[in-house]
C-alpha cells in the first residue's frame, strides 16, 4: 500500500509542476516555461548522477544518437503538451496523451482483446469531443480548441517515441544517467524556443524561481520516487498506476488553475482510462512506465 500511495504521489507532483507552469503561461508562453523546467531538470540530473568520461566515451556513435533521439522526443512531447495545456483542460490534454503509450501497447500484441480496448478508448474520445470543435473553445469555451487536441496527440506519438528511444538508450547507457544526458540534449532544443517566444521575460527572476519549482516538482521528486519504487514494486502494477496520469492532471488543475470538467468529461476520461489499464494488466506491457516522461 505504501508503494501505491508513492506512486499516487509521484503523478500528483508531476502533474502539479505543469499546473503551476500554467499560471504563467500569459506571461511567457507555455514554450518558455518547458524550456526551463528541461534546464533545470537537466541540470538536476547531471549534478546527482555525474556521468563519468569512461561513460561517456564508451557511448559510440549509435549511443550518442539513441541519447539525442531521445532527449528530442521528450522535449518534442513537453513542448506538444504543455502548449495544449494553453488551449484545452489540463486533464482532457492528458487523457489524449495516453493514447500514444496505449496504441503502442495495443499494436505489440494485436487481439480482440487489444482490439476492444481500442474502441473503449475511442468511446472516451467521443465523449470528450462530444462538443464538437471550436476555436474559441477549450478552456472555458464550448467544444475542444483543435490545436490544442492535436498537440496534445502529437505529445502522444511522442510519449509512443520516448518509450521505444528509452528502451534503446538503455541498453548504451543504462539507468539515470542516460536520460540526464538526453535530458541535456532536450534543453538544446527547448531553449531556443523558449526564449524565442518570451524573450527577456524568460529570465525574469519569478520566472526562473517557478520554472525551478516546476522543474523539482516534475522531474526531481517524481524521478526519485519511481526510482524508489521500481524496485520493489512489478512493472506492471507501475504501468496499471501510471494510467491515473489524467486523473492527477484535472485534480492538479483545478486546485491550481480553477479548471473544471464536467461529469461527461469526467466519464470520458475514466473510459479512456479503463482502456489503458486494461492494455496494460492483459498484456502485462511496461509501455506506459516511468515517470520521467513528462
Amino acid at each position: 500500500m505504501r508503494l501505491v500511495l508513492l506512486v499516487l504521489l509521484s503523478l500528483l507532483s508531476q502533474q502539479l509542476g505543469a499546473s503551476v507552469a500554467g499560471l504563467l503561461f500569459d506571461d511567457v508562453g507555455a514554450s518558455a516555461m518547458v524550456a526551463l523546467r528541461v534546464v533545470f531538470s537537466a541540470a538536476v540530473l547531471l549534478l546527482v548522477t555525474r556521468p563519468s568520461r569512461a561513460a561517456l566515451a564508451g557511448l559510440g556513435t549509435r549511443g550518442w544518437a539513441a541519447v539525442v533521439g531521445l532527449g528530442a522526443a521528450m522535449t518534442g512531447m513537453n513542448l506538444a503538451i504543455y502548449e495544449a495545456f494553453a488551449r484545452i483542460p489540463q486533464g482532457v490534454a492528458v487523457t489524449f496523451e495516453v493514447l500514444g503509450p496505449l496504441a503502442l501497447s495495443v499494436a505489440a500484441r494485436p487481439s480482440w482483446g487489444s482490439a476492444a480496448w481500442a474502441a473503449l478508448a475511442l468511446a472516451g474520445i467521443g465523449v470528450l469531443g462530444r462538443e464538437g470543435f471550436s476555436a474559441d473553445g477549450g478552456i472555458g469555451g464550448a467544444g475542444l480548441d483543435p490545436v490544442g487536441v492535436a498537440l496534445a496527440l502529437a505529445a502522444a506519438a511522442c510519449w509512443a517515441g520516448y518509450i521505444l528511444l528509452s528502451r534503446r538508450a538503455g541498453t548504451h547507457l543504462p539507468g539515470v544517467q542516460g536520460l540526464a544526458l538526453a535530458t541535456a540534449a532536450g534543453s538544446l532544443v527547448a531553449l531556443p524556443v523558449g526564449v524565442a517566444t518570451a524573450g527577456a521575460a524568460v529570465l525574469s527572476p519569478v520566472v526562473l524561481v517557478v520554472g525551478l519549482a516546476v522543474a523539482l516538482l516534475s522531474t526531481a521528486v517524481p524521478y526519485g520516487i519511481d526510482l524508489q519504487v521500481l524496485r520493489r514494486m512489478p512493472t506492471a502494477l507501475f504501468s496499471l498506476l501510471t494510467c491515473l496520469s489524467p486523473i492527477a492532471a484535472a485534480l492538479t488543475a483545478w486546485a491550481v488553475r480553477g479548471q473544471e470538467l464536467t461529469p461527461l468529461d469526467l466519464a470520458g476520461m475514466l473510459l479512456v482510462i479503463a482502456a489503458c489499464a486494461a492494455a496494460v494488466w492483459t498484456g502485462r506491457s511496461p509501455g506506459v512506465a516511468g515517470g520521467a516522461r513528462g
